[in-house]
């Protein structure tokens, strides 16, 4: 059914609609991550990065591997992510900014 899938866009959608977690999924295109390092990559304190992850992990985006109390994060489905930001790449100037 349409709207199923519609649904399913709208809340990967709803879970990067925010700077700071776009910036951590851009971080985690390269490579899997601990919460220190996306901390010190992208100067935003620990509790913060913590909780976009956990929207992201919630809803599906990033799921992570623990080694200790370590927790370091990945991409669950990158080619995703990546098709993503290339098609807003290629929108450039077309999004309207408000």
């Amino acid at each position: 059914m349409k709207k199923d899938k519609f649904k399913k866009f709208s809340v990967i959608f709803r879970a990067l609609s925010h700077p700071v977690r776009l910036m951590i999924v851009d971080e985690l295109l390269t490579n899997k991550k601990c919460v220190t390092e996306i901390k010190d990559l992208l100067k935003v304190r620990q509790p913060n990065i913590s909780q976009h992850l956990l929207i992201l992990r919630m809803n599906g985006i990033v799921d992570y591997e623990q080694a200790g109390k370590m927790k370091c994060y990945f991409l669950k489905n990158p080619r995703l992510i990546k098709g993503i930001f290339k098609a807003l790449e290629t929108a450039g100037s077309k999004i309207l900014v408000l």
